[in-house]
């Protein structure tokens, strides 16, 4: 296809994408759900699920293959820099004066997902359609186990912001076990990576790379950064010098995480994490979000909905196996998490509201199960059932959520301390 044609395939999809995603995602918002889960189901229906089983001439003329790239460049744009957008409004206080909950929240987090899926591979082995031929147990049950252990992160700090918790002790603390289990569960997949193309080095690299790059924004980046909050005025935009030296930055912490093999949504996150606080972060926010949200995010969600073939599902085995990932995946995570808070002295509230914050798994689940596809690790099978998966616990976790935060805590008199 002539790169000119691309060009006028991007746009029509561009507004297609848009105006789907914010019908359903309003939709979303009337039933009682954040828009970003709307906005998940709004893509799975422009792929062969929905749009493609009623519809297939359309769905493929509007979708054409060679067309799929400008797609996914731009969706891992938009999970990129909204994950620099959740780093800006993290509080590391927060997480120091609530330490000991968010370890034994990421703990339980991660070890319990992984013994769940090690119990379940042997048997998932044999279920045709789930894992490539050439998968090993070991290489099957660590990206199982990854992907039930992954926490929708972004997804996570949305719900937290769309009510009023960013900042708070329990958004952060909340943010804090989600990005140490999906840290976590990144290095797992790098380590399924290299394995199963042979190449250990890649593994060691990303880990080490990504424990080296996290030390240096840490410990000198955050003090470098400082810099650029004196040149913010506080009752103008930032200024088209600064906002460009910031976008190069995310530009350069994406590519160094991606190029070690980790993931450029952590390369964007860290930076906001130790981006300057104040004005700055603040006007970042205001300037960068919407067009984040509303143009790019949308995306993403579209170009996982076209690899989801909710039809597999029909296979009587591939529904048993369903069915039983869906088991796992809500006791290693919601369960597991709760029990882990309640055990590190949380109230109960705080403690139900972490597991099922802990249990969505949305946009983070279709990052890491469109890798394990695009590197032949998995099958078109375990991938729409990994997306049933995402779809069905972020769900739960708004109505849950809202469910338990609707009394205050009765254990604890100052919620905020």
């Amino acid at each position: 296809m002539p790169t000119t044609q691309l060009s006028v395939y991007f746009f029509l999809q561009v507004a297609v994408i848009i105006t789907v995603c914010q019908l359903v995602g309003r939709l979303a918002q009337k039933l009682g759900q954040p828009q970003v889960v709307g906005e998940m189901i709004a893509g799975v229906t422009l792929g062969p699920s929905l749009l493609g089983l009623f519809f297939p001439e359309l769905q493929r003329a509007l979708f054409p293959k060679e067309t799929l790239g400008m797609l996914y460049v731009g969706g891992q744009l938009g999970v990129g820099m909204y994950m620099f957008l959740v780093g800006t409004e993290f509080r590391a206080d927060h997480f120091k004066s609530r330490f000991r909950s968010a370890v034994s929240v990421s703990a339980a987090g991660i070890f319990v997902p992984f013994v769940l899926a090690f119990a379940l591979i042997p048997w998932l082995l044999t279920i045709p359609g789930l894992f490539a031929a050439k998968a090993k147990p070991l290489e099957a049950a660590l990206f199982l186990g990854a992907a039930i252990a992954i926490t929708a992160f972004p997804m996570l700090a949305r719900i937290i912001h769309e009510r009023g918790l960013a900042g708070t002790s329990l958004g952060t603390l909340a943010l804090t076990a989600g990005a140490v289990d999906d840290a976590a569960a990144w290095c797992i997949l790098a380590i399924v990576l290299a394995s199963f193309g042979g190449q250990w080095g890649g593994a060691y690299a990303a880990i080490g790379g990504g424990v080296v790059y996290a030390l240096f924004m840490i410990f000198v980046g955050s003090r470098l950064l400082q810099r650029l909050a004196r040149h913010v005025r506080p009752d103008a935009p930032l200024s088209s010098t600064l906002l460009a030296t910031v976008l190069v930055l995310f530009a350069l912490s994406a590519f160094a995480m991606d190029a070690i093999g980790i993931h450029a949504v952590f390369g964007g996150f860290l930076l906001g994490v130790v981006m300057p606080r104040g004005a700055l972060t603040e006007k970042l926010r205001a300037q960068l979000q919407p067009f984040v949200v509303i143009f790019l995010l949308p995306m993403f969600f579209t170009y996982s909905g076209l690899n989801t073939r909710l039809g597999v599902l029909m296979d009587p085995g591939i529904l048993l196996a369903a069915v039983a990932i869906l088991a796992a995946s809500f006791c290693g995570k919601g369960i597991a998490c709760w029990a882990a808070a309640r055990a590190s002295g949380e109230n109960n509230r705080d403690a139900m509201a972490i597991g099922s914050l802990m249990n969505a798994r949305g946009l983070m689940e279709l990052i890491i199960i469109n890798i394990g596809l695009q590197a032949g690790v998995i099958l078109p099978g375990l991938f729409s059932i990994l997306v049933m998966m995402a779809i069905l616990s972020t769900l739960m976790a708004t109505p849950l959520f809202n469910w338990v935060t609707r009394t205050p805590p009765a254990s604890r008199v100052h919620a905020s301390v």
